[in-house]
């Protein structure tokens, strides 16, 4: 399977650029008038986020610019093991690379804070690829002959791959050796997991495993996102987000739980159609009793 993969993705990767984002959009609209169940995901996330301040007809044109983009992806996702650095300063503009180099000057590892914005995938890779090295936290896919694929495009620029269960042992030693791990924040977890935290309006339950993680290393988040140009991607790096320990672990992590999500927040607001609207972000809701069963959802 492993062979075939890879020959499919050498001549998917090699199809003009001109022509994957000609036919990415028209896969993405049938794909949006056909699967109604994530189309209906899409929609009523959006609805909640932004509420009686975009009407129906913006909504819907939102949702179609999230499958076009994931359409896209799909066939960018396939050229990433082809890229060479010439190609990728060709297609990505770097920005803010500074605070990057400046959090690691401090030797306690990097916390990359992102999310599932633009294309991701491709910010994973240009980094590595750039010479800057990431340990990917991830949910292994339940088909393994597709894991094994998905983690050799991964790895192809230099990245390693860590297993999100039992993950935060080898978290720690990895930023003990000044290493930049990498998690994405946006997605939902269960109660054990996370914080329920503001977005867009509403408690999200939020991983809390990255505050924790830096509060128990001292190593600094930095957040970086890539969204789409008329030119191709531009990446983004930001000034860390600082945080203080005061002694009381739970509500230093809660809070820098919040600040990461707002950041995130902010992000999508200025483009929300790069981000991922088909995840059932708000799936998980507060237990009865515990101070925040009347939020919306």
């Amino acid at each position: 399977m492993l062979p075939f993969l890879k020959m499919f993705s050498f001549v998917v990767g090699h199809l003009p650029r001109a022509f994957v984002m000609a036919i990415g959009p028209l896969i993405g609209a049938l794909i949006f008038s056909l699967d109604k169940k994530r189309r209906e995901v899409a929609t009523s996330n959006l609805r909640r986020a932004f509420g009686p301040s975009a009407s129906n007809e913006e909504i819907e044109g939102i949702g179609r610019k999230v499958f076009s983009n994931l359409a896209v992806m799909f066939f960018e996702f396939l050229r990433l093991p082809w890229l060479d650095e010439k190609s990728l300063d060709a297609l990505v503009e770097f920005e803010g690379l500074i605070h990057l180099d400046e959090a690691l000057k401090k030797g306690r590892g990097v916390i990359m804070c992102t999310a599932h914005y633009g294309n991701w995938e491709l910010l994973g890779f240009s980094f590595g690829l750039k010479g800057y090295p990431l340990d990917v936290v991830v949910r292994e896919v339940d088909n393994p002959k597709f894991e094994e694929f998905i983690s050799w495009v991964r790895t192809r620029s230099g990245n390693r791959i860590i297993y999100k269960q039992k993950a935060m042992r080898k978290l720690l030693t990895r930023l003990k050796e000044n290493a930049i791990v990498t998690i994405l924040l946006d997605q939902n977890v269960t109660h054990r997991e996370g914080f329920f935290v503001d977005f867009f309006g509403t408690p999200a339950c939020t991983n809390k495993g990255p505050a924790l993680l830096a509060l128990a290393s001292g190593a600094a988040i930095v957040p970086a996102f890539i969204r789409r140009t008329s030119k191709g991607h531009r990446l983004e790096v930001f000034e860390e987000i600082k945080y203080e320990q005061t002694g009381d672990r739970e509500r230093d992590a809660e809070e820098l739980t919040k600040r990461c999500t707002k950041f995130i927040e902010d992000r999508i607001r200025i483009h929300p159609d790069e981000w991922f609207w088909v995840h059932r972000r708000w799936k998980t809701r507060p237990e009865p009793g515990k101070g925040l069963e009347t939020a919306k959802g």
